[in-house]
Order: C-alpha cells, then sequence, then structure tokens
C-alpha cells in the first residue's frame, strides 16, 4: 500500500482563493479590506524569507499589508511602541511579530503586548487560555493548518486514536487541543517518552512536531494511519521532515510530505485568521 499524499500547496491554494473571493466580495459592498501588519527585527535570512512571502500572498488576496523592518539592535521598549502603535490603528486587523526574536528581546512580552483581537498567530496568553478552556478566538497557524490537512483526508477524528510527538506551546499543546476539540481521543508524546515506538503504532492519527530529523520511524506507523508531518529539518542541505517519509508512506493511508505539506498551509492559516479577525472587529 502507497499512501495518499495530502498536497498542503494545492490545499492552500483553494483556501487563499475562496479568501480572495470573500474579500473582494467584502470590498465591493463598501467595507475595507482586512490589514496585516508583520514585524521583522533582525537579518535573520530564513525570517525575512517568511515574511516576504506573507507579504506577498496577502496583497495577492486583496489584503492591506505592511511591513515594520526593525534593526536588531532594536530595546524592548521601542519594539512595544511599534506594537503599540498598530493595536491604535484601526485599519490594521492582525499583527504579526515573526519569531524568533533576537536573544536580548523578550518574546514573550512582545507577544503579549499585541492586541488579543489582532493576534493573528494565536499565541497570546488570552487566546492560549481562550483554546485550552474551549472559548472562541484565533487559533496558532501551523495547529490550524493541520487540522485541515486532516480534514482534506476525509477522515472522521471522532473516536480516532491521536498521538501527538511533541509539546511545544507552538504546536504540540495546541494541536492535541484541537484533536480533543474534535472528539478524537488524544496521547501527548515527546522524546523522553517510554516506548515511544508502540505509542506511535497505536495512532490512528499521527502528528510529528518534535523537531529531529527522521526520528519517527516507518515501521512505527500503524498500517492506514494518517501522518501530519511538522518537522522542518535540513540535513545534508535538504530538508526532511520529523517521520521518515519513504519507510512511512508505505505503511499510511495519508502522509505531508516535507516540504509541501504543512508549510504552505501555515501561511494560509495566518490570511484567514486575520481575514475572521477583520470580521470581528467589524
Amino acid at each position: 500500500m502507497a499512501a495518499g499524499i495530502i498536497d498542503g500547496k494545492a490545499c492552500a491554494v483553494g483556501i487563499r482563493a475562496r479568501l480572495g473571493e470573500s474579500i473582494k466580495a467584502r470590498v465591493d459592498e463598501g467595507a475595507r479590506a482586512p490589514g496585516l501588519v508583520t514585524i521583522l527585527v533582525g537579518e535573520d535570512p530564513a525570517s525575512k524569507v517568511y515574511v516576504g512571502r506573507k507579504q506577498r500572498e496577502s496583497k495577492e488576496i486583496g489584503m492591506h499589508s505592511e511591513a515594520a523592518e526593525l534593526s536588531a539592535t532594536v530595546t524592548i521598549e521601542e519594539l512595544l511602541a511599534v506594537i503599540e502603535r498598530y493595536n491604535a490603528r484601526d485599519d490594521i486587523d492582525g499583527i504579526l511579530v515573526q519569531l524568533p526574536l533576537p536573544g536580548h528581546l523578550d518574546a514573550d512580552r512582545a507577544i503579549a503586548a499585541i492586541d488579543p483581537a489582532k493576534d493573528v498567530d494565536g499565541l497570546h496568553p488570552l487566546n492560549q487560555g481562550a483554546l485550552f478552556t474551549g472559548r472562541e478566538g484565533p487559533r496558532p497557524c501551523t495547529p490550524l493548518s493541520c487540522m485541515h490537512l486532516i480534514d482534506s483526508t476525509g477522515v472522521e477524528l471522532r473516536g480516532k486514536h491521536a498521538v501527538v510527538v511533541g509539546r511545544s506551546a507552538l504546536v504540540g499543546k495546541p494541536v492535541a487541543m484541537l484533536l480533543l476539540e474534535r472528539h478524537a481521543t488524544v496521547v501527548m508524546c515527546h522524546s523522553r517518552t517510554v516506548d515511544l515506538a508502540a505509542q506511535v503504532g497505536a495512532a490512528d492519527v499521527l502528528v510529528a512536531a518534535v523537531g529531529r530529523p527522521r526520528m519517527i520511524k516507518g515501521e512505527w506507523i500503524k498500517p492506514g494511519a494518517v501522518v501530519i508531518d511538522v518537522g522542518i529539518n535540513r540535513v545534508d542541505g535538504k530538508l526532511v521532515g520529523d517521520v521518515d517519509f519513504e519507510s512511512a508512506a508505505a505503511r499510511a493511508a495519508f502522509i505531508t510530505p516535507v516540504p509541501g505539506g504543512v508549510g504552505p498551509m501555515t501561511v494560509a492559516m495566518l490570511l484567514s485568521n486575520t481575514y475572521e479577525a477583520a470580521l470581528r472587529r467589524g
């Protein structure tokens, strides 16, 4: 059996197309376009690529998009002042602080300074609390991507045994909460889990977000499972995931590739969160 490849690029194209149509209809009715600002501190090459992509794709679907590029030597007080200016602007619905920040800056303090209604990355403590208590609010983009990719397979999550490998506040913990919301039975694992192979082997749905290249072996995968690989690791000049793709694809029913799986969807979810923020703000 060869797994069906879950094409994150194609899913993202469809989401962006639907968002573009909705934004055009909104503007045609006399409303303003949703506004997004990305705040980039420093010259990290990967961050510059990510921010450039977010800017390009937001503009392509008709959003008002701005970029604030700050020096790597900026102080936390200066960064907080920039965030506060965008908090106060009515034409900005979404504020994204690109992570990671330079080491001298407190990322938690920066995220907490964002107006929770404009926190389109879903990382503000109030929004994380809303997720964990089942209240409405923006959800983190990468976990949302995982859920959309699972849904694209047509697999019903209710009652399924889901295993999440990785316990970060960015992916592992929130995706576990989203799976619970959909009535899956969720087991959270990590690099120190005893007999990780047995836990993975019981998973109808596996989300791998541990940050270790090819840590999840193909022979661990339950035949017929859905495998969502969030990992982005560079090995010998190429990108690989947390799952050994070739051997896992021989056993899974559906699997995301790396690259081309979760990554493209994360930007699409950012744009979707920005559009939803604009609707909530009126």
